[in-house]
């Protein structure tokens, strides 16, 4: 098992910046691609960034390119998505999940483990 817990959330008008955080307990953080995904009120999860298990390699959903840096530091179990130049639209509940696979897949459904999340609110 792996444990999840984001932190970092919270009101920030358009325009400002927010960092997310999500520290994992568990298995060895090294074994898992870490992704970031978001929720809206009415709307399916979706991606929006994911970081090899060796912190080399990114990959971002189209409308965060530019705007949202993905790391990890692999030393403290810990993942972050720093958000930029944040847009109403940002608005969601952001999910940090785990994925046991060597490549960076983006489906929501193959992710292994999830945290509970944190809310983000860009108000304009």
């Amino acid at each position: 098992q792996v444990q999840l817990v984001e932190s970092g959330g919270g009101l920030v008008q358009a325009g400002g910046s927010l960092r997310l955080s999500c520290a994992a307990s568990g298995r060895t953080f090294t074994n898992y691609v870490m992704d970031w995904f978001r929720q809206a009120p009415g709307n399916e999860r979706e991606f929006v960034a994911a970081i090899s298990r060796g912190g080399y390699t990114t990959k971002y959903a189209d409308s965060v390119k530019g705007r949202f840096t993905i790391s990890r530091d692999n030393t403290n179990n810990t993942v972050y998505l720093q958000m930029n130049s944040l847009k109403p639209e940002d608005t969601a509940v952001y999910y940090c999940a785990a994925d046991a696979r060597t490549t960076i897949v983006t489906t929501p459904g193959a992710m292994d483990y999830w945290g509970k999340g944190t809310l983000v609110t860009v108000s304009s």
